[in-house]
């Protein structure tokens, strides 16, 4: 771990760490914003990744959300890196009382950490949107699971329950974060004598705005470029997370 931010948590007995997509790139992932994420990529769908990941495209489209989710969404082989793993350590010293992300790759949890406030949802979580029915990802991948008699090469996925159409535990735009996640998230933050924040931008609201909460000691910024909150900030280091932490 830094030298300086290992002295501020030394010192700190609350300590929150609050992330974005850059976590994740380390693993594998590609983010969203930048140079070579997924926003900037070659579309060949038609849509903008934006218009594709919403609440409308999902219900109006299904079967073009599914092709393009699946491709670009799902992740099946990545590991945790050395941030999963040094934040999941300082959990079970009994440093670290949360992390809040914006991922959905539940990278943070395969890592050890317990109490994690995940405000985007998850990939690994599905449900039926007829009868709440659970699937994992290994069900919404497999070709058996999905189509009907009439389209038998579609890609949504269909509950074994009810036939329903099955829809990732994932907030899409449009649609709202959930409220006991934010409140979860919030009372953390406002809790914590050291907030570190990592691999985010912290341009996409209402997640970037929950450093607003933040009461305590000492606020950490590590991120490869500069943001809004830099200046606000008792440590700044533009460097990869892994590296900084691990």
């Amino acid at each position: 771990m830094d030298s300086k931010v290992k002295e501020l948590a030394d010192k700190s007995k609350r300590i929150v760490f609050f992330g974005g997509a850059g976590v994740s790139t380390e693993s594998g992932i590609p983010d969203f914003r930048s140079e070579n994420g997924l926003y900037n990529a070659q579309v060949n769908y038609g849509y903008t990744p934006e218009h594709m990941l919403s609440r409308t495209f999902f219900m109006n489209n299904t079967e073009t959300f599914y092709d393009y989710y699946k491709k670009n969404m799902i992740y099946p082989d990545v590991k945790p890196n050395k941030a999963h793993k040094a934040l999941s350590e300082l959990e079970a010293q009994g440093k670290l009382t949360a992390i809040v992300t914006q991922n959905i790759d539940g990278l943070h949890q395969l890592a050890g950490s317990k109490k994690v406030y995940e405000l985007h949802g998850s990939v690994l979580r599905n449900y039926c949107m007829s009868c709440d029915a659970f699937y994992d990802v290994p069900y919404i991948m497999k070709p058996e699971n999905c189509g009907t008699d009439k389209n038998p090469d579609s890609q949504i996925p269909k509950c074994a329950k009810c036939g329903g159409i099955i829809k990732p535990d994932v907030v899409l735009y449009e649609e709202p974060l959930d409220h006991d996640v934010m409140e979860g998230a919030i009372d953390a933050i406002s809790k914590a004598d050291l907030l570190i924040v990592g691999g985010t931008s912290l341009v996409v609201y209402p997640a970037s705005g929950l450093i607003n909460y933040f009461r305590g000691n000492n606020l950490v910024l590590i991120n490869k470029s500069k943001t809004q909150y830099d200046q606000r900030a008792d440590l700044v280091i533009n460097d990869a997370i892994g590296e900084v932490l691990g």
